[in-house]
């Protein structure tokens, strides 16, 4: 049963311009973001001490922030985890002189100034250099996955679509890391690896348009290619909703009630999918058009040969 009943095909394309230029726009607010206000890194890349501690009763996050700014922490970061009892307090490297655990216990004492009850749940530690490498490597997977990407849709497809499909994902990545950047949230290893979910996401929907197309050069007898492509969006459009309509309704979920450990991670694939739909229709088939795919590329030799001789048959 399908969710719509389209009786006309739905003219995708004629915003194809409209929309390069909006995306155009979001990717340069996205690096000018960069460039100015940069990622806030979380510790997994820029090093330091994450304590986590427990209070009797619902701690108040000012409270807390003064008494450690009074005993020499006042470049700690305090938020609330998972509950108003469970406080994360995270804290900028201090010397290689400092260990976490010593560092752990003078926070404490600080904290038992102000409340007896504070009791310690856990302290971890991560070294710059080690920081460094996590986000280097960060990096080249993210490229290696891109790359891989555009050698595998060049070789199932043609070449114009991978370099569409792969510029759909740079706009997906952009644009969401800019969202991160603009808002000053926190990016750390469970970031990455939504992002990655997100290349994922974009690249199934993709190359179900694809595939689409292909199809459609090969079956439907207009030469018009922007009319092949609207009609490949159109017989997709059910199949996208539903896709999209249930992951959302999952993510809304674990954004809500998942907790703070995983509030970052909901957020960027919640955002990513609203982007990964929208650039897998315009922005992939749009560069394709742009790089001026037809339907010659897309037929094979045999099938044009085959054409060509039914044709001369009297």
């Amino acid at each position: 049963m399908q969710l719509l009943n389209l009786k006309s095909t739905i003219r995708f394309m004629s915003a194809r311009k409209l929309s390069m230029a909006f995306s155009a726009l979001l990717i340069l607010a996205s690096i000018g973001s960069f460039m100015v206000k940069g990622l806030n890194f979380g510790l997994d890349f820029t090093g330091g001490t994450a304590v986590e501690v427990g209070f009797s009763q619902p701690a108040d996050l000012a409270k807390v922030r003064s008494v450690l700014a009074e005993n020499g922490f006042a470049d700690a970061s305090v938020q609330l985890f998972g509950s108003s009892q469970e406080v994360l307090v995270r804290l900028a490297p201090r010397g290689d002189d400092v260990k976490a655990e010593v560092l752990g216990n003078q926070l404490i004492a600080a904290l038992k100034q102000a409340d007896e009850s504070v009791i310690m749940r856990r302290i971890e530690f991560v070294g710059p250099s080690v920081g460094e490498d996590l986000k280097e490597q960060g990096g080249l997977a993210m490229l290696t996955a891109l790359i891989c990407i555009l050698i595998y849709v060049a070789f199932r497809f043609e070449w114009r679509f991978a370099v569409g499909a792969v510029a759909a994902l740079f706009h997906d990545v952009v644009l969401t890391m800019g969202l991160f950047s603009i808002l000053g949230l926190e990016f750390d290893l469970t970031i990455l690896a939504a992002i990655l979910a997100v290349i994922g996401y974009s690249l199934n929907d993709t190359i179900v348009v694809s595939d689409r197309i292909r199809e459609n050069f090969r079956k439907v007898r207009i030469d018009d290619t922007l009319e092949i492509i609207n009609i490949s969006l159109t017989q997709t459009l059910n199949r996208t909703l539903v896709t999209s309509i249930t992951t959302i309704l999952v993510l809304v979920a674990l954004f809500v009630w998942g907790g703070q450990t995983i509030h970052g991670f909901a957020t960027a694939l919640l955002f990513g999918v609203f982007i990964g739909t929208y650039s897998s229709v315009y922005v992939a088939s749009s560069v394709a058009v742009a790089m001026g795919v037809s339907k010659e590329d897309l037929i094979p030799v045999e099938v044009e040969k085959e054409g060509a001789d039914l044709d001369a048959m009297p």
